[in-house]
């Protein structure tokens, strides 16, 4: 199923995408995503991976910062346990401890989602239950001032054959920031999807 995401990830990207300067992915692990038709609110997330930082590769660790974000209100005819669409809004944070050469003590992005998110329901063949968060993010990166674009995956833990029920485990999440000196909007997303996919499809395969 995370491979059709892909596929359709891709898929939107392609049209839209445009030259980039750079390209930083952030991987982040556990946290809770809560909350009701209002909003969800994921807290307690650490970073545990960055890709590409001022020119740096791979940089890991047990604790590198933290995720956070909390989306708009869930619009009309969705649903927490069948999913729906969340409206644009909200915030989305992504901070630094420093505890490793590279990595900023302080906040790296700060914005918000810019466009719809979306929360899917994944059926797995045995019954049980997976859910997908996904959504478009911009705002402010570093200290520069400058306005960045990219894109977010964030995937629950399995919630068995039942349902989520206002709380349940972050597994895992990918966030791709594109970085464009006075950037198109379009092309950057564009570009943020690309390099999430890839990232995605990376992991994936090493599994």
């Amino acid at each position: 199923m995370k491979r059709i995401f892909l596929l359709a990830l891709l898929a939107l990207s392609l049209p839209i995408a445009a030259y980039a300067n750079q390209q930083v992915d952030f991987g982040n692990n556990l946290g809770t995503l809560a909350g009701t038709t209002s909003g969800l609110t994921l807290s307690g997330s650490v970073l545990t991976s960055v890709i590409g930082l001022n020119g740096l590769g791979l940089i890991q660790g047990p604790n590198l910062g933290s995720v956070s974000f909390s989306t708009g209100s869930m619009e009309a005819g969705g649903s927490l346990k069948m999913g729906g669409t969340f409206n644009a809004g909200g915030s989305f944070v992504i901070t630094g401890n420093g505890s490793q050469p590279g990595i900023p003590n302080g906040t790296i992005f700060s914005g918000s989602f810019s466009g719809p998110v979306s929360w899917t329901l994944i059926t797995l063949a045995n019954g049980t239950h997976e859910y997908q968060l996904t959504g478009a993010i911009s705002g402010t990166w570093l200290n520069t001032g400058i306005t960045v674009y990219g894109a977010t995956f964030q995937g629950t833990i399995n919630t068995g054959k039942g349902y989520f029920n206002g709380s349940t485990s972050l597994s895992s999440g990918d966030t791709n920031i594109v970085v464009v000196p006075e950037p198109g909007t379009l092309g950057l997303l564009g570009t943020g999807l690309i390099g999430l996919a890839g990232v995605m499809l990376r992991k994936m395969n090493a599994t």
